[in-house]
This record gives C-alpha cells, sequence and structure tokens, in this order.
C-alpha cells in the first residue's frame, strides 16, 4: 500500500516552488526555480513576479512524478505573514492554483503563510516538529530578503495556522537579505546574491574589522550596512573584504537580537529559518553560540516544503 502523500506550494517573491511530502518515511521531494531577474536589478517586480509564477508552477508540479496524482491533501501560502495586512500578489498564485487542483480532486487544501512555511521547513529539517505538536514555546529567527524577525511562537492546536507566532522583534528598517543582495549587486554579482557573496567572503572572514551592530533592545536596523559597504567599495577596498564585512554585520546583529530574546524570555529552544540563515558562516557561529537548530541549507531558502508539512499536520497524517 502506498503512503499518504501531500502537496506543497510555495509562490514568493525569489523562488517557484512545489513538494510532496511523504508521510510515513517523512521523505520530502522538491522541484523549485528561482523567478528570471535582470541583470544588475535588486528584485523583481510583483507584476513579474506573478506572470513568472504562472508560467513556472505547472511544470514545478509536473516535476514531482506521478505521485501528485494521488496526493492526499495539499497546503499553500496565500500571504507573506499572519500579520494583519500581509499581502503579496505574487502568493496568489499558488494559493489559487492548490484551491484548482483541490475543486478538480476532492482533497482537502489547507492555506497558511509564507513566515509558518519556513518556520515548520526548518522544524521538519532539524528534526523538531514534536514542538509544531506540543504547546512548548521556543524562539524562531526568520531572515530573508524580505523579512527579518525575532518571533516567539507556541503550538496552538486551535489555531488554524497550528502556530501562533508572535513577532517580539527583528529589524527596523532593511531587511537582512536587502542588505546582502544590495552588497552584492554593489559587487557586481547576481541576484540574488547570497551564495555568490559567500563565496566571495571566503579568505576574508577572519580579518580585522569593526563591527558595530546598532541594536537596540530588540529592534536592529541594518541600513547603515549598505552604507558602510559602499564607503568601503568607493575607497577601493577588496571586494571579498567588504563581502566578508556585509556577512559579519548582519552575523553581529542576528547574535545580538538572540541574546535579547533569551535575556527576555529564558533559554528555549531557538530554530532558524530563511535564506540569509543558509549562509555558513552565520549558521555556525550562532550553532556554537546558542546551540540553535538550522534547516539544511536548501529548505532555509524559500521552499514548498514546510506548506506540505503543515498540510500533512492538519490533515492529521503525521
Amino acid at each position: 500500500m502506498n503512503e499518504p502523500v501531500v502537496l506543497g506550494i510555495d509562490t514568493s517573491n525569489y523562488t517557484c516552488s512545489a513538494a510532496l511530502f511523504y508521510c510515513d518515511s517523512r521523505k520530502a521531494v522538491q522541484s523549485k526555480r528561482l523567478l528570471c531577474v535582470p541583470p544588475g536589478a535588486r528584485g523583481v517586480r510583483q507584476s513579474s513576479a506573478v506572470f513568472e509564477h504562472t508560467r513556472l508552477l505547472p511544470e514545478m508540479i509536473a516535476g514531482l512524478g506521478d505521485d501528485v496524482s494521488r496526493c492526499a491533501a495539499l497546503g499553500a501560502s496565500s500571504r507573506p505573514t499572519a500579520r494583519e495586512g500581509s499581502y503579496m500578489p505574487c502568493f496568489l498564485v499558488g494559493a489559487g492554483t492548490a484551491r484548482s487542483i483541490a475543486l478538480a480532486s476532492g482533497k482537502q487544501v489547507f492555506l497558511s503563510d509564507h513566515q509558518h512555511g519556513h518556520v515548520l521547513a526548518a522544524l521538519y529539517s532539524a528534526d523538531k516538529l514534536e514542538l509544531a505538536r506540543n504547546g512548548s514555546p521556543f524562539i524562531a529567527l526568520h531572515v530573508s530578503g524580505g523579512t527579518t524577525d525575532l518571533l516567539l511562537c507556541k503550538a496552538d492546536g486551535e489555531s488554524d495556522d497550528l502556530l501562533k507566532i508572535n513577532r517580539i522583534g527583528g529589524s527596523s528598517d532593511l531587511n537582512a537579505g536587502q542588505a546582502v543582495d544590495r552588497c552584492g549587486v554593489m559587487l557586481g554579482l547576481d541576484f540574488p546574491c547570497g551564495r555568490e557573496l559567500e563565496k566571495l567572503a571566503q579568505g576574508y572572514m577572519d580579518e580585522k574589522m569593526d563591527i558595530r551592530p546598532s541594536v537596540k533592545g530588540s529592534l536592529c536596523s541594518l541600513s547603515g550596512i549598505e552604507n558602510q559597504c559602499r564607503r568601503l567599495f568607493d575607497s577601493g577596498a577588496q571586494k571579498g573584504y567588504i563581502a566578508a564585512f556585509c556577512i559579519r554585520s548582519v552575523q553581529a546583529a542576528i547574535v545580538r537580537l538572540i541574546e535579547q530574546a533569551v535575556r527576555e524570555y529564558g533559554e528555549l529552544p531557538v530554530i532558524c529559518a530563511g535564506g540569509v540563515m543558509s549562509n555558513s558562516f552565520i549558521s555556525d557561529s550562532i550553532k556554537k553560540r546558542f546551540g540553535a537548530f538550522f534547516a539544511d541549507a536548501e529548505l532555509s531558502r524559500d521552499n514548498a516544503v514546510g506548506m506540505a508539512v503543515f498540510a500533512a499536520l492538519k490533515k492529521g497524517l503525521i
């Protein structure tokens, strides 16, 4: 007898993603592609993102193979976060596709938000899914191009979203991923720049640098990182040094946010999600300092696995 399988869909402002989650073996497979970004650009217009998702999503779903046809349920992200007013048109493509498949197949569809998907993908990847069930609070960092959030999370069986997520801090201006991408584009890298910036920084991470994160309580300001990197660039500093300065500045701010959360809420489990947290320097340093749990790199970046896990939990299949 074939094990139950669930289809997840996520159409973020960076990536078109579909995934299957096999409920008995806990195996996940995904098919995803970065959206097309013109050379030198620092992002994707929403109109272009909607077009790209409409074009790519059928191909991503087809890439998962024949098991799509026997999915027991579907999960999709319909908005960036659960906070009131959170909205981006790109998510309507995935949510609408999931609803259409559900209507045609007679299966249930469960909608949540992109941030819940990131947190659940990290819990799944770190083998910590019990935190989505047992009601024990935990701290989550969701750090990406669109979000730099310090979150207090707790399982809530009565919530439509399974997890009650409260933003308790984060960036007050620029997101960490924006700082990384703007620095990378300045250095001539392709957007999104995280992977290339990390490669460029290798060999410079141990250089002496004057890193002064701007953090007040549980809020950080990251806009200064872009300005400092620009000054280094204009002064003729090595590109690898600038890349390392950017990464270390982001890392220092994140560390200060976690320290504040631990002071205020105690030594709770710390779960890290989002594309910026796939940086090996940032993840290694935070693991050593706080014993934090991280998703694998591919599940830190935008993905549909978290939405598939969400639907499996809602359906009672895991």
